[in-house]
């Protein structure tokens, strides 16, 4: 790949991160409960002085250190960008909460138009970071590691990690405060919705694919098959 080419998927990776960490945190505003990835950091955030970007980046180096432990030797160096990405993302996160901070949906009705909004641009972050094609945040590396080791598929896989993560911050909730927060019918919705409005985008962003190889003579790349489906399911 050219250094062009791989300059400009990065930009634009590191764009749809941003957008990425925005839709999460407008989900979260929406006080509706957050993503189902997000759930065990934010119920952890709302009991400690440790802002969400904090904890999302500890999660982050546990799923890593976890890959690591399951590939051992098929972990390739270059899944060690999933570090500075880690950081990138969790900052961008804090920043979203900033942005959002004297944000305060007033009814149900604006909650649920929150989520809702919150949900389609996550979906379009998870979409910009699919066609970049250069790296595979923690969450979906550790799932992709797991179906490696034990052959089972993505997106069952996908769908044990996510209830396990619910779990464990409902249990952490429910140990810490005595009772359930940060998960609510707003992180089954968007367990629900995000994989479909990641996959209108998937089809509207398709150009953007053959932008950023600079030839048109050339065949894009595209995203790579085993990653797309899963990418779209994440929330």
């Amino acid at each position: 790949m050219a250094k062009r080419e791989l300059t400009a998927r990065y930009l634009f990776f590191i764009a749809g991160l941003f957008v990425n960490a925005f839709g999460i945190s407008l989900i979260i505003k929406a006080n509706l409960g957050s993503s189902p990835i997000s759930s065990l950091p934010y119920t952890l955030s709302l009991n400690f002085p440790v802002t969400l970007g904090q904890f999302t980046l500890l999660l982050n180096a546990a799923l890593i250190a976890g890959q690591i432990w399951l590939l051992k030797r098929d972990f390739r160096k270059e899944q060690f960008l999933q570090i500075p990405v880690a950081i990138l993302f969790s900052f961008f996160i804090d920043c979203s909460m900033a942005l959002l901070g004297g944000f305060t949906p007033a009814g149900y009705a604006s909650q649920i138009l929150s989520l809702i909004a919150g949900c389609a641009i996550l979906g379009l972050g998870v979409s910009m970071e699919v066609i970049a094609n250069v790296v595979m945040l923690s969450g979906e590396a550790f799932v992709k590691a797991i179906t490696l080791r034990t052959g089972k598929e993505f997106g069952i896989t996908k769908i044990g990690f996510d209830t396990t993560l619910a779990l464990l911050a409902c249990a952490a909730s429910l140990m810490i405060a005595g009772s359930i927060e940060g998960v609510r019918e707003g992180t089954i919705i968007a367990a629900l919705i995000v994989g479909l409005f990641a996959r209108f985008f998937n089809r509207r962003l398709g150009f953007v694919n053959k932008m950023i190889t600079f030839a048109p003579n050339k065949t894009p790349i595209q995203p790579y098959e085993d990653n797309c489906n899963h990418r779209t399911d994440r929330n």
